[in-house]
């Protein structure tokens, strides 16, 4: 684990968040991971991290795109709702409270 992504395991503690699963699989079948997963009660979240926006990275190809659609899909039929960020947004405030929103409804 990179040194950015245990930061935000522990902003996600020191804001009051449970600490997210990294690298969750959710599903066995596929074997699809997500970057970050909470569960607060029966409110289940993923975050993911969309990398290569500006160069031409697998997620805004053909192929890694479609891919990320199917994946995306699975997790709304498995009952994960989703957020997504960019890497810069990560280690911000913004993100922590949409987490938290999502999360306890504040």
């Amino acid at each position: 684990m990179t040194f950015e992504q245990k930061a935000f395991i522990q902003l996600c503690k020191d804001s009051g968040c449970p600490a997210p699963d990294y690298e969750f699989r959710f599903n066995k079948i596929r074997r699809w991971r997500v970057d970050y997963y909470f569960e607060n009660g029966r409110r289940r979240l993923a975050l993911e991290v969309e990398g290569g926006a500006w160069s031409n990275g697998r997620h805004v190809r053909g192929t890694g795109f479609i891919g990320d659609i199917e994946k995306y899909n699975a997790l709304t039929l498995e009952g994960i709702w989703l957020l997504r960020v960019v890497p810069k947004d990560l280690l911000t405030v913004k993100t922590v409270e949409m987490v938290k929103k999502f999360l306890f409804g504040k």
